[in-house]
């Protein structure tokens, strides 16, 4: 697995700032637009879908070597090790850990908030030795959502990777205090290693890290034009997983932080060749630029509150936003109420049938 190894600072809710060289924290920027959003609160209108919906995730025939000038403040997952190989006849319990994003520096100011990272716990009752394993950003949160402006490059450039993280113990203080730490499932040595296999094909595959759940409106049953791809998804994909080797899980509820965009029917634009190369749209290319250029690094509360400003007229006012996803880039027509926050439940899955040997 990429960088394999034990929750830093930035994992297991412990999220820290920083990111390349010269990259802020990314906390101003999502609160800045959150901020303008809750400012701007003028109806919207959408648009109508016309293609499949939401847009697939892409993936990948193997893992890239991150790019030198990517470096990260917080290493990840420093201490990490292989998954072990179960006995077949092991019971292996399953937890479900959540804890406050941030909270080795914020505490549960952002629990409160209902802002949580996910993750999952195993306990081998053979050995008594348990594990943790999550699924985080190699760079932090802000690479994975805004791009750096080198000068020296036409394009946008961005360090955006995520991985799965496992490592032995897990941290019952951590997750307990501000958090949950609640057994899910039960299930045997043989599932387990089942599971471990497939996490590393899942990992190889499945790169890059996406916040943003772009959908037409607030609630159930909207249209959706992007998932996002996150911490939460893997723990999600993970149980999935287990309900088909045939996990058998409890009835209790679970819920999860989502970060949602609102918008019209969104329009592709291209990739990098197409709107940055030689024989690109230096007009689009520009305002795709323009765009991010607010959510630069480095701010004094002068230069931050004109950025604010910025970013404000451009989502708000002018109801423009541009996603990198898939590494292409798409054009949202925002709307009304542009920007939420929210902690819902998605249940546990039900077990498939077709499958024995917990």
């Amino acid at each position: 697995m990429a960088g394999a190894g034990s929750a830093g600072p930035e994992a297991g809710g412990r999220r820290g700032a920083g990111a390349a060289p010269g990259h802020a924290p990314w906390s101003w920027a999502l609160a800045g637009l959150w901020l303008a959003a809750t400012l701007g609160c003028v109806q919207g209108s959408g648009g109508r879908a016309r293609r499949h919906w939401p847009v697939p995730y892409k993936r990948f025939s193997f893992r890239p070597e991150p790019d030198p000038y990517c470096q990260a403040k917080y290493t990840f997952c420093p201490t990490g090790s292989p998954f072990p190989v179960m006995k077949g006849n092991d019971v292996v319990e399953v937890f479900r850990l959540q804890a406050p994003v941030w909270e080795f520096k914020y505490g549960d100011l952002l629990g409160h908030l209902k802002t949580m990272h996910d993750a999952v716990g195993f306990r081998s009752t053979l050995t008594g030795r348990n594990y943790t394993m999550e699924w985080y950003e190699l760079f932090q949160l802000g690479n994975c959502t805004f791009p750096h402006l080198r000068p020296e490059l036409n394009a946008p450039f961005w360090c955006n990777q995520g991985a799965a993280c496992f490592f032995e113990g897990i941290d019952d203080n951590h997750w307990k205090e501000n958090g949950t730490l609640a057994l899910v499932a039960t299930i045997s040595g043989n599932t387990f290693n089942k599971m471990a296999n497939w996490v590393k094909q899942d990992n190889e595959t499945g790169i890059y890290y996406e916040t943003w759940t772009v959908q037409a409106s607030p609630g159930k049953g909207m249209e959706t034009w992007f998932e996002s791809y996150d911490c939460s998804k893997f723990v999600l994909r993970t149980y999935e997983k287990l309900a088909e080797l045939g996990a058998e899980f409890k009835k209790i509820e679970t819920n999860y932080t989502r970060i949602f965009l609102y918008s019209g029917e969104p329009t592709y634009l291209g990739n990098e060749t197409s709107i940055f190369g030689p024989t690109g749209n230096k007009t689009l290319a520009l305002d795709i630029k323009k765009f991010y250029y607010p959510f630069k690094p480095h701010l004094s509360t002068k230069e931050f509150l004109w950025s604010l400003l910025q970013i404000f007229d451009s989502v708000i006012m002018h109801r423009q936003f541009y996603l990198f996803y898939n590494f292409e880039y798409w054009f949202l027509p925002m709307k009304f109420p542009f920007i939420k926050i929210t902690y819902e439940e998605i249940p546990l899955p039900n077990r498939h049938k077709t499958l024995p040997d917990l």
